[in-house]
C-alpha cells in the first residue's frame, strides 16, 4: 500500500495554499457564451482543441508548465525506460521518473482538471448542437468531434489513473463526465465501463464526421484510429485488427519514407503518415518555458535538455545504425567529438518535438499515425497465431526506415517470438510519443529501468556500482502489479467529491 500520509500531507498543504476547489472542472464554454449557429459551434470546438495546447491558469495561479501535452508526455514516458533523468529537481517531473507519486504533485493536478476541462467543453458543445432539429452536415461534424476528445480524454485518464484493462476490468477507473450536468458527486466507473463509454464515444463520433477539417482536428480516420487503440489495450485482437484496416485501407494515408520520416514530427500536418494531431504555430512557441521540446533537447538557449534517451533503448537502436529513427536521437559533443556528460550520464536530446519552422522548441504534437496501425493490427495477429501478417505489416514500417536489407519476410528472429518481435519494432518506432509504459504493464511485463540514472530516487551515481547492474535498488525493475505504475487521484477531487476513492 502506498502512504496513506502522502494524502494527508498534501491534504494539509492544500490546506494552507487556500486554493480553490471548484465542483465544476470547466469556466471556458458555458451556453450563455455559444449560440444556434454554426460559428458559435465552431468557435467552442475550436477553443476546446485549444485547451491541449494553452497554459490556462489552475486555482488561481498561472504556470508556464501546465499544459495538457507537457504534461501527457511526461506523466507517460518519463515513468518508462525510454527516456533517462539527469539530476533531480522540484519540477513534478521528477516524481515521474521516481515513482514518488503524491496526491498534491501539480502535473497530476493539472492534467486531471484540464482533462475535465475539455470533457466538459465538449459535453456543452454536443448537448446544444443535438438540440437542433436538422443538423447540417457541418454541425453534425463539430458534435463529432467532440465526441472523439471526449473519448479521447477519458481514455488518457484510464490510462494514466487507472489499472490496465488487461490487468484488471473490474478496479476503480476514472469519473465519467457524460452530460454538462453532472452531479459533482460522482464515483468512479469501473476501467471496463470507462473503455465501453470510450468506444461508444468514438463509434458514434465515426457515424457523424463526414466532413473532414484536415488532420489538425478529429476526423472519421482518427476515430477508428482511436478504436484500434482502445480494443488493443482490451485485447479485442479482431476489431483492433478490424478499426486498424480500416484506417489503411482508406486510402488517405502513406507511410513515411526514409528520407521523409526524419522532418515527419517536423512537418506534422503535411506529412501523409498523421492521422491526428494537434496544431501548434508560432504563436504557441513557448520557447525555453514551458514547451514539450524544452525538457529533451537545448541548442544552447532554446531549453532546459535535461532529460535524454536512455541506454537500453540507444543499446537496441546500434543494432542497426542505417535505421532513420535514430535521427531523432541527438548526441551534444565538445570540439573533438567526445559525448559530453550531465552527471554521469550521456547526453543524448531527443528531438521530436523540436523543428516547426526551424524553430527548436515547436512541433505539432502527433496523436495518432498510420506506423501505429500497421503496429496495432501486427500486435493482435501475433497474439491470433498469424505471425505471418504479424511480421509482414511489421516490414511495412521497416522498409521504410531504411531497413530493406533487414527484413522479417515471415521469420521470426532466434531466441524470440512473434510477439516480442512486434513489440521491439513498436518501442522502435513509437519511442518518446506516449506509448511505452502502457505497452509495457498491458501486456504484463514488468519495466527494466536497469541504468544509472535519476529515477533511482535519493541515490547519487557514487552510491552505485555500475559494473554491477542489475541489482535491487528501488524502481529499478516495475512490476506490472505495482501501485506505481499509476498516480493518485489529485487531492482536489478528493477533497471536492465524497464518492472519489483514492488508489492505494
Amino acid at each position: 500500500m502506498k502512504h496513506k500520509l502522502l494524502l494527508i500531507s498534501g491534504l494539509f498543504a492544500l490546506s494552507l495554499a487556500g486554493c480553490k476547489l471548484d465542483s465544476n472542472p470547466t469556466d471556458s464554454v458555458t451556453t450563455a457564451s455559444l449560440t444556434s449557429t454554426s460559428d458559435g459551434l465552431l468557435n467552442a470546438v475550436n477553443g476546446a482543441y485549444s485547451l491541449f495546447k494553452d497554459h490556462v491558469a489552475f486555482n488561481g495561479t498561472s504556470d508556464d508548465n501546465n499544459m495538457y501535452l507537457r504534461q501527457y508526455y511526461q506523466m507517460s514516458d518519463f515513468a518508462g525506460d525510454d527516456i533517462v533523468c539527469a539530476q533531480v529537481t522540484t519540477d513534478p517531473l521528477f516524481l515521474s521518473f521516481s515513482l514518488e507519486h503524491s496526491p498534491a504533485q501539480t502535473n497530476a493536478r493539472y492534467f486531471w482538471f484540464i482533462s475535465y476541462k475539455i470533457i466538459n467543453d465538449c459535453n456543452t458543445v454536443i448537448e446544444l448542437g443535438e438540440k437542433q432539429a436538422n443538423p447540417s452536415v457541418a454541425t453534425q461534424q463539430l458534435i463529432g468531434e467532440c465526441y472523439f476528445l471526449r473519448a479521447f480524454c477519458h481514455f488518457n485518464l484510464a490510462r494514466l489513473f487507472a489499472k490496465p484493462y488487461t490487468v484488471d476490468p473490474s478496479a476503480p477507473g476514472v469519473i465519467l463526465r457524460t452530460s454538462s450536468t453532472d452531479n459533482p458527486q460522482k464515483a468512479r466507473a469501473t476501467v471496463k465501463e470507462v473503455y465501453e463509454s470510450v468506444t461508444a464515444d468514438a463509434t458514434k463520433a465515426a457515424t457523424l464526421m463526414n466532413q473532414s477539417r484536415g488532420v489538425n482536428y478529429a476526423t472519421k480516420e482518427a476515430a477508428w484510429a482511436l478504436l484500434s487503440r482502445v480494443a488493443l489495450y482490451q485485447e479485442d485482437n479482431d476489431n483492433a485488427i478490424s478499426w486498424a484496416t480500416k484506417v489503411i485501407s482508406s486510402g488517405k494515408f502513406t507511410e513515411s519514407s526514409a528520407t521523409a520520416f526524419p522532418t515527419l514530427f517536423a512537418n506534422a500536418a503535411s506529412n501523409p503518415e498523421t492521422i491526428f494531431c494537434i496544431a501548434f504555430t508560432t504563436l504557441d512557441d513557448y520557447g525555453k518555458f514551458g514547451s514539450i521540446a524544452s525538457q529533451l533537447y537545448s541548442n544552447g538557449n532554446s531549453g532546459w535538455g535535461e532529460e535524454y534517451a536512455s541506454v537500453p533503448l540507444r543499446t537496441l537502436y546500434a543494432q542497426h545504425p542505417e535505421d532513420v529513427r535514430t535521427s531523432y536521437i541527438v548526441p551534444l559533443k565538445d570540439s573533438t567529438g567526445t559525448i559530453q556528460q550531465k552527471n554521469g550520464i550521456d547526453i543524448y536530446y531527443i528531438t521530436k518535438f523540436s523543428g516547426q519552422g526551424g524553430s527548436p522548441t515547436l512541433s505539432s504534437p502527433v496523436m495518432f499515425r498510420l506506423s501505429e496501425m500497421y503496429l496495432n493490427r501486427a500486435e493482435a495477429e501475433a497474439k491470433l497465431g498469424q505471425t505471418g501478417a504479424a511480421l509482414a505489416d511489421v516490414d511495412m514500417i521497416r522498409k521504410n526506415r531504411g531497413l530493406e536489407n533487414f527484413l522479417y519476410n515471415g521469420a521470426v528472429p532466434n531466441n524470440s517470438t512473434g510477439l516480442n518481435t512486434v513489440l521491439q519494432e513498436r518501442r522502435l518506432e513509437l519511442a518518446f510519443e506516449g506509448h511505452r509504459t502502457y505497452d509495457v504493464y498491458r501486456n504484463k511485463q514488468n519495466m527494466d529501468r536497469t541504468y544509472w540514472g535519476y529515477h533511482l530516487a535519493g541515490l547519487k551515481e557514487t552510491d552505485i556500482d555500475l559494473s554491477t547492474l542489475p541489482v535491487n535498488y528501488a524502481n529499478m525493475i516495475i512490476p506490472y502489479t505495482s501501485t506505481k505504475i499509476i498516480y493518485y487521484l489529485p487531492v482536489d477531487e478528493i477533497l471536492s467529491n465524497s464518492l472519489a476513492t483514492q488508489n492505494p
